[in-house]
């Protein structure tokens, strides 16, 4: 079992008008690094208990305010870190 498990909020839209988001804590499966011509970029598999699965980069998972905020900057941070391996 893994003792640094990170959570960050769903990104998945509810509804016809995707007006709301499902905001469940989404478990952060792994972390990687997906090559780009401006150098690596970092990455994420996150999964939420309602059974939203999403690939891709870190800016594109974590909604714009949740990065307003103390804790999500630092939620933010370290899951950077844990993409390029720290």
């Amino acid at each position: 079992m893994d003792a640094d498990l990170k959570f960050v909020d769903c990104p998945a839209y509810l509804g016809r008008r995707g007006s709301a988001r499902c905001g469940l804590p989404a478990e952060v499966e792994y972390c990687y690094a997906m090559r780009s011509t401006d150098g690596p970029l970092d990455s994420a598999k996150i999964r939420c208990p309602a059974g939203h699965v999403f690939n891709g980069l870190l800016e594109s998972l974590t909604p714009l305010t949740s990065l307003t905020t103390a804790g999500g900057r630092e939620a933010a941070a370290g899951l950077h870190a844990a993409a390029r391996g720290a």
